[in-house]
């Protein structure tokens, strides 16, 4: 039996459509920013940026529920940086940087006199050179 409709009149206005993808959450409408991907061999949940075209196997989510995103039990998440993004900053960031901060805001007559060893100050054994905040450690073998 042949439809009497043409086929562009059936069709979506294309103004009603948006190009930008949404979320694949239930009720939510947000723009998507990351793709999620099962692997179910492996138990494993991956969550990468958002692909180059939407997959049918693959779950668009917004930045809110990537962050919230949890695996079944027994699965592990696998979370994939595509690198443009600014990473956060670590602890270990955040230490350096004040160790950074403190340093520089020490007065330069201090520093030189710390300890009379020519501007080390650490007593330590297993510290060989330090330049700023960073130190160059003896290897604990030798």
């Amino acid at each position: 039996m042949e439809s009497r409709r043409s086929p562009l009149k059936s069709a979506v206005p294309s103004n009603v459509v948006s190009p930008v993808r949404r979320c694949s959450r239930t009720a939510c409408g947000r723009p998507a920013v990351a793709t999620l991907t099962y692997v179910y061999a492996d138990s494993t949940a991956v969550l990468g940026p958002l692909a180059t075209y939407a997959e049918p196997h693959c779950y668009d989510l917004c930045a809110e529920h990537s962050e919230r995103l949890t695996a079944p039990r027994g699965w592990e998440v696998v979370r994939l940086t595509d690198g443009s993004a600014p990473a956060r900053p670590s602890g270990d960031d955040l230490e350096a940087l004040a160790n950074a901060v403190r340093e520089a805001a020490r007065p330069q007559g201090r520093t030189a006199e710390a300890g009379g060893q020519g501007g080390r100050r650490s007593t330590d054994p297993m510290e060989v050179a330090r330049r700023g905040h960073l130190r160059v450690l003896r290897s604990p073998d030798s």
